[in-house]
């Protein structure tokens, strides 16, 4: 299953309406919007004017490379990384929220 599939599956379980097709995608629930975004299929980080919540969709081999150029970057929102293994994956948050798996 494409990576992309694979996140808009999870956001669906955890309750999420999901609204958009390709790599990027905004995900709502309540009152809380997440754009969605499976960097290494486009390639670039999205610009702050995108959104308060990011969340962006690696797998196990790209997500520390991809946490440091977070890091690096310092983007004026809310981010997290949901590293997808499998069947299996493990929610990351930046500090100093705190770490989930499922």
């Amino acid at each position: 299953m494409r990576l992309v599939e694979q996140a808009r599956s999870i956001f669906a379980e955890l309750g999420y309406t999901v609204e958009g097709n390709g790599p990027e995608f905004r995900a709502e629930r309540a009152w809380k919007v997440v754009h969605v975004n499976t960097v290494l299929e486009t390639g670039e980080l999205p610009s702050a004017s995108a959104g308060q919540f990011h969340c962006f969709v690696a797998e196990p081999d790209d997500a520390d490379d991809l946490e440091r150029r977070l890091e690096r970057t310092n983007p004026n929102y809310e981010w997290a990384i949901i590293v997808v293994d499998g069947e299996d994956y493990q929610v990351e948050r930046a500090p100093p929220g705190p770490r989930a798996s499922a």
